[in-house]
């Protein structure tokens, strides 16, 4: 089969998102200034840094849906929405168009809250919006009230609904084994990933028992974290979805290694922690928490829990905030 097609259309993708990129406006992060963003907002239409894209994810992905331009694959119409909007000057032209006194835009110095509290006033609550904008916007969203339960305090000591972030974790899904059959003969696998409010999800692989996703999936990293909650679900057109699986996470022994360690750059090959297997947790063998060219990684193999068979294969990177 010729694909030059196909990859003609993302080699053209490519050059259009590095030429977002290179625009003067985009070199700077839209929220809060700091130089050289790579990731964005792709339903705003933003660039933004590292530390600004954890808290748009606290906004959930119906408010801004968050990608990394070097990382994530992005899809045509992904960016021509990008390219629509024009940039990030053009951006807060319309989403700080009226900054009120009492409100200051955060600075690449900023903390987690002050960041979080910011965006979400520009993003979710539309604060700084032009008053004929601000109106429409509010009969847009009629059945919600979620534009207006962040008013009832005004200035920027408001906190309702406010998450602090200590990093970001990438889960590589990478394969299933032995999945359950919830079809006539197969099942069509995907998996979810939770942490706190936070859910997301890989495609859909069709009739597959063993299936291979090579799929990351980013989840911001709250300070009070808990366990990172998988499930595994087979897609029906027709009805809800049936349960093939789940297994809890404990991100402890990877997030107490990689705190403790610091710059995992500076270090050389080598592990740090590990979790380990027992009766309580659903791995098949222990879990080593390794540096590995600067990267803090944990691969580790699940066997699925409430189910009569399968296992699923993982590998976690942290991203810590403050480097």
């Amino acid at each position: 089969m010729d694909n030059r097609g196909g990859v003609g259309r993302a080699a053209s993708g490519n050059r259009r998102l590095k030429n977002l990129l290179l625009q003067e406006d985009n070199r700077f992060c839209a929220d809060c200034n700091a130089e050289d963003p790579k990731w964005a907002s792709v339903n705003i239409g933003v660039l933004i840094c590292l530390h600004c894209s954890s808290a748009h994810r606290g906004l959930g992905t119906h408010i801004s849906k968050v990608k990394s331009v070097t990382l994530d694959e992005w899809s045509d119409d992904e960016i021509d929405a990008m390219v629509e909007v024009g940039g990030n000057a053009s951006a807060n032209k319309i989403y700080e168009a009226h900054i009120p006194d009492g409100y200051s835009k955060p600075t690449p110095n900023s903390n987690n809250v002050q960041r979080a509290n910011f965006i979400r006033s520009k993003y979710e609550v539309q604060e700084f919006l032009k008053p004929a904008l601000r109106i429409a916007s509010r009969k847009s969203s009629q059945g919600s009230n979620s534009s207006n339960k962040f008013r009832t305090t005004s200035g920027p000591q408001k906190t309702q609904g406010l998450v602090e972030y200590i990093g970001l974790l990438k889960v590589k899904v990478e394969k299933g084994t032995n999945l359950a059959v919830r079809d006539m003969m197969s099942s069509d696998p995907y998996v979810v990933l939770k942490l706190g409010q936070q859910r997301v999800q890989t495609k859909v692989i069709n009739s597959n028992l063993n299936p291979v996703w090579n799929e990351e999936l980013m989840l911001s990293v709250p300070q009070e974290y808990g366990s990172l909650k998988l499930q595994v679900y087979d897609h029906d057109t027709f009805s809800a979805d049936d349960i093939m699986g789940e297994a809890e996470i404990d991100l402890q022994p990877m997030i107490t290694s990689a705190t403790a360690f610091g710059n995992a750059e500076m270090f050389g090959d080598m592990q740090i922690g590990k979790w380990f297997k027992s009766d309580d947790n659903a791995l098949l063998e222990d879990s080593l928490v390794n540096i590995v060219d600067g990267k803090v990684l944990q691969k580790m193999s699940l066997k699925l829990q409430n189910v009569e068979s399968g296992e699923l294969y993982l590998e976690l990177e942290w991203l810590p905030l403050d480097q």
